[in-house]
């Protein structure tokens, strides 16, 4: 599938028909803008006949599906993989500043804790993840003319998929019911035993401990266990391991899309006109039907409404980090120190995440060495090279934030 621009930028219908797109290149009646999808645009006034093309966006915490048909065909499909570091993050960035003031203690102006938060206000993690939702609708619009616009909404009732059978007054009396806190509920539920030793350490000063960071996990009771004063010691000091305690289900994922789900469908309606949402059900019921794999783009399919399609390439999508502006970092090899962070913009003409090609291969920069040595892998994760020269490989395309490859 070739993607088509008009000669003002708009797109108009693909085309599979290779040899007219040689043709047009060749008598310079066309220009090359994109090469992963192929997009070429038209340098001399056409037809702008197009026909009715509608998206599926298949939403979700890490993984996205995008699926844009007609009634009969599939014209663009992808996976793609959203940044899931956002906490982990901010929250080190809020460390460092905090440790910055203490050693730095020039005069600061007081601050006084009456700013308010705006209407609308998103935390920076979710508000991330709903960009990128936004950005990857976007993306498909600069290639196609996208007539309609179809979004799976979800709504995850967890304290339902903790207890099933939950009803009625259920929801009001959880597991906390008659706890002052959650400390006293984790010690009650562990029975005031510390869960490595079994009591055998007769020491009675109890602590409770995350599994998981704080950080990562939070304070939810499944990430925290009772352990006594010394298992908690010997821990902290790399004594004694915790690997047979296993923290329960996280539901990050099921708890960020119920709170970016309003959000989304809010920013998407205000800038496209044509929106509608359906429901999970809806995308099953129609995938079962047709005998159709679970994936994330053939759901993105079926939320157009035409799993019937046929189907065409699959694209996978990745967003990386645009920028690592950390000038330090510390390492504990060979004792505790800070070394520089940052590497060189380019290393013998390469950046980060510039796509290459090797022979017949085709992948991303992961990994450079001062050397002109390259880490080559493709976006599923697999190590196509390791330690490569620099000067076995040609520059395709330089770095962008969306990575994109056909499967």
């Amino acid at each position: 599938m070739v993607y088509v621009l008009n000669c003002k930028g708009v797109p108009i219908m693909p085309t599979t028909r290779h040899g007219m797109v040689r043709r047009l290149l060749k008598e310079h009646k066309a220009k090359v803008v994109k090469r992963c999808p192929f997009t070429i645009q038209l340098s001399y006034e056409c037809a702008n006949i197009t026909q009715l093309i509608t998206l599926g966006v298949d939403t979700g915490y890490e993984n996205v599906g995008i699926s844009a048909c007609t009634d009969k065909k599939v014209l663009f499909e992808a996976k793609a993989k959203i940044r899931t570091d956002m906490v982990k993050l901010l929250s080190t960035r809020r460390e460092i500043r905090r440790t910055r003031r203490a050693r730095k203690t020039r005069y600061r102006k007081a601050r006084f804790l009456n700013r308010g938060i705006a209407k609308g206000w998103l935390p920076p993690s979710i508000r991330a993840k709903v960009e990128s939702h936004l950005r990857l609708v976007a993306k498909v619009h600069e290639i196609l003319p996208i007539s309609k616009i179809v979004v799976e909404i979800a709504s995850f009732d967890i304290q339902k998929i903790k207890n099933p059978e939950i009803k009625g007054a259920g929801y009001q009396q959880g597991d906390q019911l008659g706890f002052k806190n959650v400390k006293a509920y984790v010690l009650a539920r562990d029975g005031c035993t510390c869960r490595y030793c079994k009591g055998k350490s007769k020491d009675k000063v109890l602590r409770v401990h995350h599994l998981e960071s704080r950080l990562i996990g939070g304070d939810a009771p499944n990430n925290l266990a009772t352990l006594c004063d010394s298992c908690h010691t010997k821990f902290h000091k790399g004594l004694i391991s915790l690997d047979d305690i296993k923290r329960g289900k996280s539901f990050k994922a099921e708890t960020f899309m119920g709170l970016m789900r309003n959000f989304f469908l809010k920013e998407i309606c205000n800038k496209y006109p044509c929106v509608k949402c359906t429901y999970g059900y809806i995308t099953k019921h129609l995938r079962e039907k047709y005998h159709l794999k679970k994936d994330h783009h053939v759901d993105a399919r079926c939320i157009c409404g035409t799993p019937q399609a046929l189907p065409s390439d699959v694209y996978l999508m990745k967003k990386v980090r645009c920028h690592n502006r950390q000038i330090h970092k510390f390492t504990t090899l060979k004792g505790a120190r800070r070394k520089l962070n940052q590497a060189p913009y380019t290393v013998k003409g390469f950046r980060l995440f510039d796509k290459i090609k090797v022979g017949d291969q085709v992948g991303f920069i992961f990994g450079r060495m001062s050397t002109g040595y390259l880490d080559i892998k493709n976006l599923q994760g697999d190590l196509l090279y390791k330690a490569i020269s620099c000067k076995k490989v040609k520059l395709l395309d330089t770095r962008k934030s969306w990575l994109i490859e056909k499967c």
